[in-house]
């Protein structure tokens, strides 16, 4: 059963997260030391910054780079995107080429802002009339904008998977609520979002070894088994 990273900025030189070749090779390093078997790749994609294919670009030109430069085969990398909510994001046909490769999953950046009914329902249209599944990054981040709690409780009344960052776990002053969403299947998924090897380096053990220390040792297998299912390889 796989342990999979949903949440990284491991390639090299494309956002703020890896700086360069080197250190994406020793963030790949303590992932494998940690037991990560895939990590998703999912460098920042900002629609008022560039077009789709000039960021497929980028990120294939990293992704070889990387590839190139490493002398084992795991983790496994897979390209994907954390991509930042925009208004039209549902009618903009070359979204779909943000999924994770070889599935319709999206990583979706929600505004660091108020909602509204209108981002709700550009949600629910990427679901229901593009047929994407959305996964929601880092969902604590948003808990405290204020105004924000009703559209979070719209939010999760639509089929979404919800990713709680790893380090938001290791905060006894952030944590409660979180463990109390994985316990009643609010929450789904784990990610590092790590962006380098000091600050936001790869912690994703850490926040499963809170988990289990809280839950037991079963939510950690309900979660890899629910994250290997999501693709279909």
């Amino acid at each position: 059963m796989s342990i999979i990273d949903f949440h990284s900025h491991i390639l090299p030189g494309i956002d703020d997260g890896s700086a360069d070749v080197d250190t994406s090779l020793q963030m790949l390093s303590i992932s494998q030391s940690q037991g990560v078997d895939r990590i998703v790749a999912s460098s920042h994609f900002y629609a008022e910054k560039e077009g789709v294919d000039a960021y497929l670009q980028r990120r294939q030109s990293a992704y070889e780079a990387l590839m190139a430069a490493r002398t084992d085969a795991a983790p496994e990398i897979i390209p994907g995107a954390e991509v930042y909510f925009f208004t039209g994001i549902s009618q903009a046909e070359a979204t779909v080429q943000l999924c994770i490769e070889g599935t319709n999953l999206m990583l979706l950046e929600m505004p660091f802002a108020t909602w509204s009914s209108s981002v709700i329902d550009e949600v629910q249209a990427l679901i229901q009339k593009r047929g994407i599944r959305i996964i929601i990054a880092h969902l604590e981040l948003y808990l405290h904008i204020p105004g924000n709690s009703p559209w979070i409780d719209r939010l999760l009344e639509l089929p979404v998977i919800v990713q709680i960052n790893a380090g938001s776990l290791l905060d006894w002053r952030t944590r409660r609520p979180l463990i109390t969403m994985f316990k009643n299947g609010t929450a789904h998924l784990l990610g590092s979002d790590c962006h380098d090897l000091h600050r936001r380096s790869p912690n994703l053990a850490k926040g499963r070894a809170v988990l289990e220390k809280k839950l037991g040792s079963g939510i950690l297998q309900q979660m890899d088994w629910f994250g290997q299912g999501l693709f279909p390889y």
